[in-house]
């Protein structure tokens, strides 16, 4: 079980947590109730979630924008916006 320092340490570098795989990709598409079609930088096509934290702080997605996006190998087609890329 990891402590509070390590915890923190994985959030400021942006690592996935446990078994969950992340990738950066394009927005391709925007749908009701915050879901987006994102389109990887491997080539797959993933149905995407905002993730609460981005909730929470009013994080716009548009199309075209730059994501990460964590998929657990469970389920490779469903994902989890938890970064916006700037720029």
């Amino acid at each position: 079980m990891r402590n509070r320092a390590q915890l923190g340490e994985a959030r400021a570098r942006r690592e996935p947590r446990g078994d969950k795989l992340a990738f950066d990709g394009e927005v391709t598409e925007a749908l009701p109730n915050a879901m987006f079609r994102v389109r990887g930088d491997n080539g797959i096509i993933v149905l995407a979630t905002l993730s609460g934290r981005m909730r929470r702080h009013y994080v716009r997605v548009l199309l075209g924008d730059r994501v990460t996006v964590e998929v657990t190998p469970y389920e490779p087609t469903r994902g989890r916006i938890t970064f916006r890329h700037r720029g």
